[in-house]
């Protein structure tokens, strides 16, 4: 599903990034609580792939083009001039959780322990620069410089 999120195109998409490392670990430690939403969904989406496409066995096994058509339907907000298959009442929970999962990952700090964004593939992709150095705030470590005085809540104001 992830692969299907954020293909690979002309820039290398979450299967290059790692993101389902990232989902991985994600639900054994910070996203636990979401394993259930998983299980469930998971489920479901094998029996949407049968109910659709009888012929398949699994989701992974279905071209890309089939499994769009899939993803598509299990998105509730999407009209039935938009997907030609009815939506799944229920799964916009399970599609929104991979989805937010699949962004985080292909996002996330590529220096951080947590897998995903893999060479800092997904940075790379946004023209994220890997090596950008955070400051502080202007005037951070002016506070008390003895010139420096906080502007007026009248000044604020204007």
């Amino acid at each position: 599903m992830a692969a299907r999120i954020i293909p690979t195109d002309g820039t290398p998409g979450a299967r290059e990034a790692g993101v389902i490392y990232f989902i991985d670990r994600a639900l054994k430690t910070f996203a636990s609580e979401d394993q259930g939403i998983y299980s469930e969904g998971l489920a479901k989406l094998q029996d949407r792939v049968h109910e659709l496409f009888p012929g398949v066995d699994k989701f992974s096994a279905a071209t890309p083009e089939q499994q769009d058509q899939v993803l598509t339907s299990l998105d509730e907000h999407i009209t039935s001039f938009q997907a030609p298959f009815r939506p799944w009442p229920g799964m916009r929970d399970f599609f929104e959780t991979v989805r937010q999962h699949t962004l985080a990952g292909f996002l996330i700090d590529p220096d951080s322990d947590r897998g995903g964004n893999r060479d800092g593939l997904g940075w790379k992709a946004i023209g994220r620069d890997r090596e950008h150095a955070f400051q502080p705030p202007f005037g951070y470590y002016d506070t008390h410089y003895k010139g420096w005085q906080p502007v007026s809540e009248d000044r604020r104001k204007q």
